[in-house]
């Protein structure tokens, strides 16, 4: 693009200033830094193909403001909106991983499956790509003890590999141990509600997006022209049967996770460095503090006996 052109830089449009400007050259670097970075976005959102919407005929009407036009039957979404709500969805998640929460991404369809897997996976973070087993997080307590099962069934494999078992229970136990692998593997470490869930296709992921409104857990969703926008949070207007434009939104969120877990780790090193001085000071009790903290601030007065000493009345004159 020419230097003229108008940039994405934030949530909307700005032109991007005259690069020849002396006084303000460091300013319009980093503006210069920031408008590459949008252009490359937007290159990178356009090559993967997230414009193209469904066909017109099989559409949801409550995506209009996120329609640009229609092309040949199809609808074709406004990048704009793409662009906003990623951006939007980037600053969320990295609020929610900086204090100290999870994201958990949810994508059973064969397109999202197997970038799902490799991209959070990078990141360390939990996911579903088989099918969505109801109550995942409504009854999350069945899940663990599910989970806690497959840790057994794990345990007797490592231990013997299932020889003390007869041909048949050994069958079943592995049979078992596959279904709660599959279906369960990618959230057996999330111990506690994640603080966001990000979903692939809002028409397929329609009970996690349920499960996650009825727990008040935050929601953002990659949704196309047939979709419902009212049933997430934060909407990323954008073809959802291109695995190259999942493959760019996932990577997206995945870095927004990454600068949050950066942020998490220098929050935890500052409040080590404070820790000590606290560490050190001897543990009382709420009732001993009290105590120690009225002593010291009103003390005893000293007893004088020469002056508290009543007086002896003087005796009589006769």
């Amino acid at each position: 693009m020419a230097d003229d052109s108008t940039t994405i830089v934030g949530l909307g449009f700005v032109t991007k200033a005259p690069s020849a400007v002396p006084d303000h050259a460091a300013g319009v670097a980093g503006k210069e830094r920031i408008s590459i970075m949008a252009n490359t976005l937007v290159q990178d959102l356009i090559e993967a193909g997230i414009h193209f919407g469904q066909r017109s005929s099989n559409w949801n009407p409550k995506m209009t403001p996120y329609i640009y036009g229609k092309r040949n039957g199809i609808h074709i979404i406004d990048i704009k909106e793409t662009v906003k709500g990623l951006l939007l969805a980037r600053k969320f998640i990295t609020k929610t991983v900086a204090g100290g929460k999870d994201v958990c991404f949810v994508g059973t369809k064969r397109q999202a499956k197997g970038v799902i897997e490799q991209r959070v996976g990078d990141v360390e973070m939990h996911y579903v790509t088989e099918r969505w087993l109801g109550g995942t997080l409504t009854n999350f307590s069945t899940i663990r003890s599910r989970l806690k099962r497959l840790e057994e069934l794990e345990a007797i494999e490592a231990d013997d590999n299932f020889e003390s078992y007869s041909k048949k229970m050994e069958s079943q136990l592995r049979r078992e141990m596959r279904k709660i692998k599959r279906n369960l593997d990618g959230i057996r470490r999330m111990n506690k509600m994640p603080g966001c869930v990000v979903a692939i296709d809002v028409n397929r992921e329609t009970t996690a997006l349920r499960e996650a409104r009825k727990l008040g857990i935050p929601t953002i969703c990659l949704i196309d022209t047939d979709g419902d926008p009212d049933m997430v949070d934060i909407a990323i207007p954008g073809n959802d049967d291109s695995m190259r434009s999942i493959d760019v939104i996932i990577r997206e969120l995945c870095k927004a996770i990454s600068d949050g877990k950066q942020s998490r780790v220098e929050t935890t090193k500052g409040r080590d460095e404070k820790a000590p001085s606290d560490a050190d000071a001897p543990r009382r009790s709420s009732r001993a503090q009290f105590r120690a903290s009225d002593s010291t601030s009103t003390p005893p007065a000293s007893v004088d006996t020469e002056t508290s000493a009543p007086a002896t009345p003087a005796p009589a004159e006769s």
